[in-house]
């Protein structure tokens, strides 16, 4: 390799005196590279490259280093305290480990999924009131990045020290968005001059979160601080302030809503009518239940014949889908919004059981249901929700009130844990796990008693009817974050020992050995499962 000085010595005897200093700058250098020198007198490549080397050198010997940032401050002070050491330990290889879970290949193996375990860890961890690690706070963070529903968790365990952290690297700019990131610390809910001034002056994602902050710990200040700016928010955000209401919604936000059916967004205003639906004692209530007492009723249903202004100004939406007709369009939205205590009078002193088991005619039936099932879930009624599930051994078309999966699954969120999952368990004995998934989505966790043993049993009855475990992947992956610990051992019962355990190279080798593999995989899980929450238990 020729010294710098060599190179200058080449340059000055093949391009001479006359030739140095031909390139006035490195630009000019840069524009006859691009151009070719054969445009300049005397220019050649080499000449060209001898000088980009002469330029290049003294460009960097010249260079002066920049001034340097200033230390930024110390981060704040987090009180709650870390882990115990064990489930630190456990965090550090779920961290360590979930790049590289999985594989690429379909087929999971045996092990469990440390991608899986990681979110139950994290969430574990936040119901004890722990804060992250101070050395694991970055690869938290690279974690949030790389997966979105990672971030809630994530952030609420690395709290202060992980918006520090994101100020400071651009990659982890996502922290900041969605959460009280900006400059202004969030106050308590009763500083009433700190709340007032970070609502006045704070980011948009600062102003969400201290109104949801304000809401949760008094409802009715949270309505006053909206008031004071209402007039002059954007559309878009007086909808994300006025949703913001669901928490803790009360009679005492009615004024406030009532006035909100005027808003200039036809957004605003259906999210305000849906609301004052939900108070069933609203004055809007009342009004959309002499609407639909009048459509509905014993003899039949007459649905309304126009869309007037007064059902305009309570929420109702003209223009139906397409493929719906307006009439059904417009009675659906009125009985969808009326209160559900208004029709045990109208039909005569039933109960919801019995209104639902009656008749419907013209072909009426599932509009009216539909509607049911959606005011049954918007006043979150148990009674009416039960009554339209219907018995979970009957077959769902039968249902007597709606054969979808997705609304069963909304009618059972509205009952009692307890009788949400012996609904559930009693469908999946009587219909097995095809069309469990969205059912078992709503259960609380873990899947104790009852509905733990009807997922084992429904399936081992997959197995022994000779199905392949990966058609019944989305269960097996809820199973896994949400059975009880304590069904590790009925699983196991269903394995041969590890050892024994086969390498299914081929499907002809059978679907049983493959099953085997599942349930030892799901097995493991549960074991893991319960070490972390043993590992997370506060020291006694």
């Amino acid at each position: 390799m020729k010294t710098v000085g060599a190179v200058h010595a080449d340059h000055t005897a093949r391009a001479g005196h006359e030739e140095r200093g031909a390139y006035a700058d490195w630009d000019e250098l840069v524009a006859a590279a691009l151009l070719g020198t054969e445009r300049r007198r005397g220019g050649s490549p080499e000449a060209l490259l001898d000088e980009a080397a002469v330029q290049t050198l003294r460009r960097r010997a010249g260079l002066r280093p920049a001034r340097a940032r200033d230390i930024p401050e110390a981060a704040p002070r987090d009180p709650r305290p870390e882990p115990p050491e064990a489930a630190r330990r456990r965090l550090a290889r779920l961290l360590a480990g979930r790049a590289g879970a999985g594989g690429s290949s379909g087929r999971r193996g045996a092990a469990p999924d440390l991608t899986e375990l990681l979110p139950q860890w994290m969430a574990a961890a936040v119901r004890h009131g722990y804060r992250a690690p101070v050395a694991l706070v970055p690869a938290l963070l690279d974690a949030a990045k790389a997966r979105t529903d990672l971030r809630p968790h994530a952030l609420a365990l690395a709290g202060s020290r992980g918006l520090w952290l994101a100020r400071l690297n651009p990659e982890w700019r996502f922290a900041l968005r969605g959460t009280a990131g900006g400059t202004l610390e969030r106050p308590d809910p009763e500083d009433r001059e700190g709340v007032e001034r970070l609502w006045q002056e704070g980011l948009f994602a600062e102003r969400v979160a201290v109104l949801g902050a304000v809401r949760a710990h008094d409802p009715a200040a949270a309505v006053r601080l909206l008031r004071t700016t209402w007039g002059t928010e954007r559309a878009d955000d007086r909808l994300m302030f006025l949703d913001s209401l669901r928490v803790g919604l009360s009679d005492r936000d009615e004024p406030f809503l009532e006035a909100a059916l005027g808003d200039r967004s036809r957004n605003v205003r259906a999210t305000a009518a849906e609301l004052l639906s939900a108070l069933t004692g609203s004055a809007l209530a009342g009004r959309m239940a002499e609407r639909a007492l009048a459509c509905v009723g014993p003899d039949g249903i007459d649905p309304p014949a126009e869309c007037d202004a007064g059902m305009l100004r309570d929420g109702v939406v003209k223009r139906p889908p397409a493929g719906r007709g307006e009439r059904a369009w417009w009675l659906g939205q009125l009985v969808e919004a009326a209160p559900l205590s208004c029709w045990r009078e109208r039909f005569g002193g039933l109960g919801p059981a019995e209104i639902v088991a009656r008749p419907v005619a013209d072909g009426w039936a599932e509009e009216l249901h539909a509607a049911w099932c959606r005011a049954a879930v918007r006043q979150r009624d148990a009674r009416w929700s039960k009554a339209l599930l219907g018995s979970a051994s009957a077959p769902p078309a039968a249902g007597p009130g709606t054969a979808s999966l997705s609304e069963r699954a909304k009618l059972l969120s509205v009952l009692p844990d307890g009788e949400r999952a012996e609904w559930v368990a009693a469908f999946i004995r009587a219909h097995g796990l095809s069309e469990a998934f969205q059912l078992l989505g709503v259960c609380v966790v873990p899947w104790a008693g009852a509905l733990g043993r009807a997922v084992v049993d429904a399936l081992d009855a997959a197995r022994q009817a000779g199905g392949y475990p990966w058609s019944f992947s989305g269960v097996m992956g809820l199973a896994e974050r949400c059975l009880d610990p304590a069904d590790a051992s009925r699983l196991e019962a269903l394995t041969r020992a590890p050892g024994d355990l086969a390498e299914p190279a081929e499907p002809a080798a059978g679907a049983a050995a493959y099953w085997e593999e599942a349930f030892q995989r799901l097995a493991s899980t549960l074991h893991l499962r319960a070490a972390m929450l043993a590992e997370l238990a506060p020291p006694t």
